[in-house]
């Protein structure tokens, strides 16, 4: 493959593929959800815990921190006990890199500014490549090399592609290309910005994601502003929502995201309104018992949950499932048409049998 080399294109370059384990990122694929154990990989059964549950969840990848050779040496025993894409999150120890491609995980993320002399970083790609392992080369606005600071004054897009571009060199050199490119900061406009620049730069994928963005709820809505223009250019090849708490929220928020943007449905998208002086109904009760009662199923419906009859009805009729509601009750639609209206205690069981039977 001919290296990369800058272009002045104002469309993304075109991505190669790049094998993870048994998923594709990149050329076409679908935009990839992932998301971090938050255990020591040595106590291993609660990262084991963890995988599992983010699995669940539809997480494709999953990003384990090996922070010294305690985490590396428990690697195997993680690897054994799932089929997930696993990626070890790697600092400073490039003999922890090492580790982690002999224990068989199936892609490597370092930023090479951090491991030390270009000599070491040559040894994990040296292993990476004899084993067919992927790597993530990962800048944030706290890594960048000194020099490269000092030339810019601060962290911005220019310089986190300085750095991006000098972390590619051994790389290249080496011939290796089965590379997925990360540059992250903390400020939503920044993080847009450099993210252009990087798909309009290289043919390598790219990994999205707000560093630090938040909670739950301040974290989502950040992240949401600084991925869904990325996303919508066809900018961002895997994704996570990087949130403090529960990192399935991150896996389910990622999906949220893609679906909202028509790039990716995998499960129900629930339609709910907010409540008004004009409902009849306990809309946050029924909304939330929808939600719930969907959880587990895996068809990509639209479902809408409407309050009132302004405009409840037209929008239950524009889903494949809805109820819109007035005094104390609701009438069930499907794909347009009334099947019925039933009291209120009784709607969510009627949508949800009505769901059941038809998938």
């Amino acid at each position: 493959m001919a290296k990369s080399s800058a272009s002045t294109s104002a469309e993304p370059v075109p991505k190669i593929p790049v094998q993870v384990r048994d998923i594709v990122i990149g050329a076409g694929a679908p935009v990839r959800a992932q998301s971090r154990t938050q255990a020591r990989p040595d106590a291993v059964r609660a990262p084991v815990r963890q995988i599992r549950r983010l699995a669940g969840a539809g997480c494709e990848l999953v990003r384990i921190a090996v922070p010294d050779q305690n985490a590396a040496s428990a690697l195997p025993a993680i690897r054994q006990r799932t089929n997930l894409p696993l990626v070890a999150d790697i600092h400073f120890d490039h003999r922890l890199a090492l580790a982690a491609i002999k224990a068989g995980f199936d892609k490597i993320r370092i930023n090479p500014g951090n491991i030390g002399s270009k000599e070491k970083v040559g040894e994990i790609i040296r292993a990476a490549k004899d084993a067919g392992v992927a790597i993530r080369i990962g800048v944030n606005s706290g890594s960048i090399p000194k020099d490269i600071l000092a030339r810019y004054r601060h962290p911005s897009p220019p310089a986190l592609l300085a750095a991006i571009a000098r972390a590619l060199e051994v790389f290249e050199k080496l011939d290796f290309h089965n590379i997925v490119l990360s540059a992250k900061t903390t400020s939503v406009r920044d993080l847009i910005t450099v993210n252009e620049m990087l798909a309009r730069t290289y043919p390598y994928p790219v990994h999205l994601g707000l560093t630090e963005s938040g909670s739950p709820f301040v974290g989502g809505i950040r992240s949401a502003a600084a991925l869904a223009p990325l996303l919508l250019q066809g900018i961002g090849d895997t994704i996570r929502i990087s949130l403090t708490g529960d990192p399935v929220l991150e896996v389910i928020a990622g999906y949220e995201l893609l679906a909202a943007l028509g790039l990716r449905q995998s499960r129900p998208l629930v339609y709910s309104c907010p409540g008004c002086g004009r409902t009849r109904v306990n809309i946050n009760r029924l909304a939330r018992a929808v939600e719930k009662g969907l959880k587990g199923i895996k068809a990509p419906i639209k479902v809408a949950v409407m309050g009132c009859v302004v405009n409840g009805p037209g929008e239950a009729q524009e889903a494949d499932f809805g109820i819109a509601c007035g005094q104390g009750r609701g009438a069930l639609f499907v794909k347009g048409k009334v099947l019925r209206s039933y009291p209120e205690d009784q709607l969510v069981a009627a949508l949800l049998k009505e769901i059941t039977r038809r998938l």
